[in-house]
């Protein structure tokens, strides 16, 4: 590298200080481009939540009440089961609770001229209906699908009249966030000490040309051993689902 010698006079000060301004500036953006490295990175666009949602109970399918696209809130009925056995059972335990508390009740006004067993028996019979009921009132609970959070419905693989068994699970509906999504993003793994949360990410969706900058906020603590990439998470909002892309993250050396 050269060492230039400037000299300053009445003729040329001028000159040499916009010259001198240049220098700098070319020096501050290698100093720049110096601190900060691109690390490239391809993409994947996924929903930021996703289930498969299934009947935990064995029946037919009696009603079918969201389709595919279906806009759902959490703890919205998807469908249910024909229910009509679990729905009689139930009222005859809650018929028994009643009856056994009316019982336990005319007892407790008289349990200190009563036989101590005796009394125990009439609690102990009310205490068995009261767990009955609520067993009875679980399992018709479970005739009833219900979304898990506020999503869209992407996916539909039951119709009414299908037989579901609890013994052998089938996802009756897939569904996922409306609007929230998440870029995984992949690096090579030799930058495992230098990308950081915190990092920006620049990036472009395959075929588009418009630039997108997202903040990393969350790595994956391992390194995939087939393809030796490292997975990253960069939150965004409305786009696609299924999308591809590649991009730059700007890692800032320590």
């Amino acid at each position: 590298m050269g060492v230039y010698k400037i000299m300053i006079n009445k003729n040329n000060g001028q000159i040499l200080s916009k010259t001198t301004k240049k220098l700098l500036i070319g020096l501050l953006f290698v100093a720049s481009s110096l601190s900060a490295e691109q690390i490239y990175a391809t993409f994947d666009v996924l929903a930021t939540k996703n289930a498969n949602v299934a009947f935990s109970s064995s029946g037919i399918i009696d009603k079918v009440l969201v389709d595919i696209g279906s806009v759902v809130k959490t703890d919205e009925k998807l469908a249910v089961l024909d229910n009509a056995d679990t729905k009689a059972l139930l009222h005859v335990h809650q018929t028994t609770l009643k009856y056994a508390k009316k019982d336990f009740d005319r007892q407790k006004k008289i349990r200190n001229i009563i036989d101590k067993a005796k009394f125990d028996s009439y609690a102990n019979k009310y205490e068995s209906a009261k767990a009955q009921v609520a067993y009875q009132e679980r399992l018709f609970e479970k005739t009833t699908l219900r979304a898990p959070f506020d999503g869209v419905i992407i996916s539909k693989e039951i119709e009414s009249g299908d037989v579901v068994s609890g013994q052998m699970v089938k996802t009756a509906f897939k569904i996922q966030s409306i609007n929230n999504r998440k870029l995984v993003i992949k690096f090579d793994q030799k930058y495992h000490n230098i990308v950081k949360v915190g990092d920006s990410y620049k990036y472009k969706l395959d075929g588009s040309e418009t630039l997108y900058t997202g903040i990393i906020s969350k790595i994956y603590p391992y390194a995939n051993t087939k393809t030796r990439k490292i997975s990253a998470e960069v939150k965004t909002v409305d786009i696609l689902v299924g999308l591809f892309g590649d991009g730059y993250i700007t890692s800032k050396a320590e």
